[in-house]
């Protein structure tokens, strides 16, 4: 193979795994994106797969459906907005290259309703979002003084467009087995799409190495259960098994199509959760214990079979505390912690900024006219510095850099019971 060869087909790779990874910039480790609720997230997710303050609790953890005793309509936007710093930028030709920064702003809509067959059943319908991002650096990304006038900058390769938008569709239905013990479950259908650009560092007509498009839809499914020891405490555990998605489009890398389609598998999901309410009390403490399998992403390849980047990525957890204060029949106070891990390993790249993140959530609900309710979450996600490096030819470090990723997240939910 030719330098010229390799060169493209290892910008191909990176470009690619940037599609697929990108989206943890918007809120989680990964590219997983927790942002089901604006309840939720006035908590950090802490004891979501059991609370059940409204219908989003399904897209945690079906079995809990059970626990309303009406029929359940809830929907809102989370709104995040995302702060990525690429700095200490070396390229291995010496050219200069100027620190980077790039901020965007997504909003990511849900909406849910749980229709209460009988005291035993329960039937649920969701829409929602477990994985996005609008990650754009401009055209003069890495581009220090004195760069060389006409020539694109570099830094752009591992930079550039990657926009991904992802919709969950679920179905659901829950058993109330006893007194105590509920299970549930449903089908879920993701349709994901995504666009990718970017530059080979020369000038037009080779200034384009990747441009793709690409669409697709996999269906998953998910268990659950719940356990009641008494009114005062409960217990829940969810399974989210995710499909790997085939997207179809157009793979194009230097002028040629490589291929008609890229598969992107996506990981499952194992989450606990427990409520207590003090006895005589306002207050609430809950919590969740989350694995994530990030370990499928050994390798991103095309639907002919050929292995565009070896990943390698790590399975990883998130851990939330949280606490819920009824301050009377009207107000709802909430705040949470959560520790959520990076799924990156010894792989890392400029376009993932990944590390372990911290999350300090607050919120509140206000409920009025007995039967309506509306919930205000805010967080402040706190990532860390990395080391990060790129290659072209395997053993040759090409760029290095040290990324960091933080975000706000906003949200507002309106529910309805009847």
């Amino acid at each position: 193979m030719t330098t010229s060869r390799l060169y493209k087909k290892t910008l191909l790779a990176v470009a690619v795994s940037s599609l697929t990874f990108a989206s943890q910039q918007a809120a989680a480790a990964g590219f997983q994106l927790n942002s089901q609720s604006a309840t939720g997230l006035g908590r950090a997710f802490a004891g979501d797969a059991v609370i059940a303050d409204n219908a989003s609790v399904m897209a945690r953890n079906a079995a809990a459906m059970t626990l309303f005793d009406s029929h359940q309509f809830s929907g809102g936007v989370n709104y995040i907005k995302t702060n990525i710093d690429v700095k200490d930028i070396n390229y291995i030709t010496g050219a200069p290259v100027a620190d980077a920064n790039n901020s965007s702003g997504t909003p990511v809509p849900n909406i849910y309703y749980i229709h209460r067959l009988n005291d035993q059943w329960a039937l649920g319908a969701g829409i929602y979002s477990n994985f996005g991002t609008n990650n754009n650096f401009d055209d003069n990304f890495g581009a220090g003084s004195g760069f060389p006038a006409g020539q694109i900058p570099a830094a752009t390769v591992f930079g550039g467009t990657t926009e991904i938008s992802s919709i969950n569709y679920t179905l659901n239905a829950a058993y109330r087995v006893n007194e105590q013990w509920s299970i549930g479950g449903g089908i879920d259908i993701v349709q994901g799409s995504g666009k990718l650009v970017r530059k080979t560092g020369f000038p037009a007509p080779v200034d384009t190495a990747v441009d793709i498009e690409a669409d697709g839809v996999g269906v998953g499914f998910n268990l659950g259960t719940v356990f009641e020891l008494n009114e005062n405490n409960r217990f829940g555990l969810g399974y989210h098994y995710s499909p790997e998605i085939e997207a179809k489009g157009d793979v194009f890398y230097s002028g040629d199509l490589t291929a008609d389609s890229i598969k992107l598998p996506l990981p499952s999901m194992l989450e606990f959760s427990g409520y207590h309410k003090i006895q005589d009390s306002k207050f609430a403490v809950h919590y969740s214990l989350q694995w994530i399998g990030w370990s499928v992403f050994d390798k991103i390849e095309t639907n002919n079979g050929v292995t565009v980047k070896d990943y390698e990525w790590q399975d990883g957890y998130h851990v939330a505390i949280g606490g819920t204060y009824y301050l009377n029949d009207a107000w709802t106070l909430r705040a949470g912690y959560m520790y959520d891990t990076a799924a990156q390993d010894k792989l890392t790249s400029i376009s993932v900024p990944d590390s372990d993140r911290q999350w300090l959530s607050a919120g509140f609900g206000y409920n009025f006219k007995q039967h309506h309710t509306i919930d205000f979450g805010f967080t402040y996600l706190m990532g860390k510095d990395v080391n990060v490096s790129e290659t072209i030819v395997p053993g040759v470090e090409m760029l290095t850099a040290t990324t960091r990723a933080d975000a706000i997240l906003a949200g507002i939910q309106y529910s309805y019971s009847f």
